[in-house]
């Protein structure tokens, strides 16, 4: 089965969050897929972090690099269709590239953020947790 996975189940995941076990079990045996914006909302997640004083910047780039061990294939973001969703929702458009990417694709969401979750639901998804 594939899973798209958002921004934050990757960053959980490469920083050894106490999610990681979890996701870790979650996809298992499965296929992880995302629009192809992903490496530069990671990347805007972690320069993010550093310049908050959470990472520091050896941390940053060693986050990047156990990143980049994660397989996903990185689907072509429908851009106008994300933008529909974000005007619906009143959202990002980073994160309605991910529910667009869900939805096209027909695949359960993995993500850690409550809203995304929220709109998901009310999009029909399935959503795992």
């Amino acid at each position: 089965m594939n899973i798209v996975a958002d921004t934050n189940i990757f960053i959980a995941a490469a920083l050894d969050e106490p999610e990681k076990g979890g996701i870790v079990r979650r996809t298992k045996g499965h296929a992880l897929v995302a629009p192809d914006v992903l490496p530069f909302e990671l990347g805007n997640a972690l320069t993010a972090m550093m310049r908050k004083g959470i990472l520091r910047k050896e941390e940053m780039i060693a986050a990047w690099d156990i990143v980049q061990q994660i397989p996903v294939d990185l689907r072509p973001t429908n851009v106008r269709s994300a933008l529909q969703i974000a005007a619906r929702f009143h959202i990002y458009a980073y994160d309605a590239y991910f529910l667009e990417c869900a939805g096209r694709m027909r695949c359960p969401l993995l993500t850690l953020d409550s809203g995304m979750k929220r709109i998901a639901g009310e999009l029909g998804m399935i959503i795992l947790e």
